[in-house]
């Protein structure tokens, strides 16, 4: 379906949706909403039309480094699948090299795509690990998913301030010192 359609399609049940809950959709300040909900989700979910590996995969270098490359604090916007509403955060990606390194800016890309997907954290968190292990083949990858979910907070439980931490480790961040190393440097 064309960006276009999309748009068209999402608009209609966007609307359909006023009406549902007892909006009069002719209304001056709702006039334009369905259209731009429509836009709004199309952004928010414009990662299922993107590539991850073919990220990671246009800026690969041969490189001897062999020490752990840590990007912390990349914020990230995301939508949980169970109620369509926005969870946030910020991600912590950890890996040792094994002859090759990527790109600094693809890490954060790869997050966004991802994270612009209906999604849990859980598998958001491991998604990420495991495209950076299949790409790169590195010897070891850790993340680690600090959340807070306007699902918790907006509704159901409502508690304000909760953080979910997830966390998906591989290779050499098994081993107790080099996960200790990894923990220590995003706290």
């Amino acid at each position: 379906m064309m960006l276009k359609e999309r748009i068209e399609a999402l608009s209609k049940n966007y609307a359909n949706v006023l009406d549902c809950i007892g909006e009069d959709k002719n209304r001056e300040g709702l006039l334009n909403t369905p259209e731009r909900v429509a836009k709004s989700m199309v952004f928010l979910t414009a990662g299922y039309g993107m590539d991850p590996v073919a990220v990671i995969n246009s800026a690969k270098f041969k490189e001897e480094y062999n020490d752990m490359v840590l990007i912390k604090d990349t914020e990230f916007y995301s939508m949980c699948e169970h109620h369509i509403l926005p969870f946030f955060g910020k991600v912590h990606v950890a890996y040792v090299p094994d002859g090759e390194i990527v790109g600094l800016s693809k890490i954060p890309r790869v997050i966004d795509i991802f994270a612009r997907r209906l999604q849990v954290q859980e598998r958001l968190t491991v998604e990420v690990r495991k495209c950076i292990e299949e790409t790169l083949k590195p010897k070891g990858v850790a993340v680690v998913v600090e959340a807070q979910h306007l699902c918790m907070q907006m509704r159901g439980v409502q508690k304000q301030g909760a953080i979910t931490r997830t966390m998906d480790v591989s290779g050499v961040f098994k081993e107790k010192e080099k996960l200790e190393e990894f923990l220590n440097a995003i706290s």
